[in-house]
């Protein structure tokens, strides 16, 4: 009976929970059938300080270690194996992997926590994370990028909070997040960028608000947002970039507010922003910019304020009544570079900062603007080549910035120039009228270039 209790003994000094590899133990200790390498006692404690392993044969400095107080960086080209790890339960400070011979982490088993980031990129043959499944916990960011061939992030399912950033970025050969599906909050930054085999969001589902920044951004097999349906804040900003398979926003319906700045840019078949439908302020500047495929702005009907706009470059983009539930102030007005024709009566109940309105081919008029009766900064009308006059700018009486400029509207009569110049009682400190339409007006205002 006692040498029974003598074995289990020795099991439960070598080998800690989350041990993997074991396959024999002996009088010695716990051998690790994989490489070869002699028994492993978990009797050293903590390593002092810092360490960084940047060849094989320096992995075995940390065997029988439990933990380690300050970073621990593996950057090792050559390095294959980390089993002799195996003791490791904690790192103090970051935890920061770069082998590209790595095919796994298997030898960080039993490791729990990680006090500040965790960093796993540039690992070019690495398949999977599920050597990091005992942890539970990360003190800063954690950022996987650069992997090649790493297809999911299953090893990552006991984490439930990040204190710093999460980024998930160039990893062609991931296809889900499902990994991250224990995270309930993000402390900072959600970057999703670049993992061209990316699908879904679903791994996401459980996180209710973000920190700072929510981007995605460039996820080339990206269709849908439905894996955000749960976060109803956005502290920081939200851009949803240049994903070119997203054909809706439908997983944001749940935000309520943005308090940074909102921007939607460059995503090809995106037709519609319903999924937008509860947002009611945007604290920074509301961009819609260069979405071929977006035809209306309807699903932005629930919003009531934003800090600045620019709509730029939507090629379908007809009509802007979406936005007709802003009331305003709006600190600065862009409308720009959109081919059809948009309708601007909305901009009636706004009271722009700046306002521009600049290359739009197919804008003959303004009569969107009559509300407006004062511009408090920059006022720009330029490079619309159909515009044939300013009836719309009739009621404004004060342009107040540093600038105003009127320039390049190709039937745009010089007479019209001259009225919305002389109506004004407050100008600006620079004034720039050239190449519109030499109509030589007569009489010319008193004033009037």
């Amino acid at each position: 009976m006692s040498k029974i209790h003598i074995f289990l003994l020795t099991v439960a000094v070598v080998c800690p929970v989350g041990c993997s590899h074991v396959s024999s133990i002996g009088d010695g200790g716990m051998t690790d059938t994989d490489t070869g390498t002699s028994p492993i006692e978990c009797n050293l404690g903590n390593h002092d300080g810092h360490f960084t392993i940047s060849a094989q044969s320096s992995v075995s400095t940390l065997a029988g270690y439990t933990s380690i107080s300050g970073d621990l960086e593996i950057s090792c080209p050559s390095c294959t194996d980390l089993s002799e790890l195996i003791c490791l339960t904690s790192v103090g400070l970051s935890l920061t992997i770069v082998g590209p011979e790595l095919t796994d982490l298997d030898g960080l088993g039993a490791l729990t926590s990680v006090g500040g980031d965790l960093s796993i990129y540039n690992n070019a043959a690495l398949i999977n994370l599920d050597g990091l499944s005992g942890i539970t916990s990360v003190g800063g960011d954690l950022s996987i990028y650069g992997n090649d061939v790493l297809t999911n992030l299953d090893g990552l399912s006991g984490i439930t909070a990040i204190d710093g950033d999460l980024g998930i970025e160039d990893n062609d050969a991931l296809t889900n997040l499902d990994g991250l599906s224990g995270i309930t909050s993000v402390g900072s930054d959600i970057l999703i960028i670049s993992n061209a085999a990316l699908t879904n969001l679903d791994g996401l589902s459980d996180i209710t608000s973000v920190g700072e920044r929510l981007y995605i951004d460039s996820n080339a097999a990206l269709t849908n947002l439905d894996g955000l349906n749960g976060i109803t804040l956005v502290v920081g900003g939200l851009f949803i970039y240049y994903n070119a398979a997203l054909t809706n926003l439908d997983g944001l319906g749940g935000i309520t507010a943005v308090n940074g700045n909102l921007e939607i840019r460059a995503n090809d078949v995106l037709a519609n922003v319903d999924g937008l439908n509860t947002l009611t302020s945007v604290g920074g500047d509301l961009s819609i910019r260069e979405n071929a495929a977006l035809t209306n702005l309807d699903g932005l009907g629930a919003l009531t304020s934003v800090d600045g706009l620019i709509i730029f470059g939507n090629d379908t983009l007809t009509d802007l009544d979406g936005l007709s539930g802003i009331i305003g102030p709006v600190g600065s007005s862009n409308i720009f570079e959109n081919d059809p024709f948009i309708d601007l009566d909305w901009l009636d109940v706004v009271t722009p900062g700046g306002l521009e309105i600049s290359t739009n081919a197919a804008l003959t008029n303004l009569d969107g603007l009559n509300g407006i009766t004062a511009v408090g900064w920059d006022l720009r009308i330029s490079g619309n080549a159909a515009l044939t006059n300013l009836d719309g700018l009739n009621a404004v009486t004060s342009a107040g910035g540093d600038y105003l400029g009127l320039a390049d509207n190709d039937v745009l009569p010089d007479c019209e120039v001259c009225d919305l110049l002389d109506q004004l009682t407050t100008v600006p400190n620079s004034i720039e009228v050239h190449d519109n339409l030499d109509d030589s007006c007569t009489p010319v205002p008193d004033g009037c270039p």
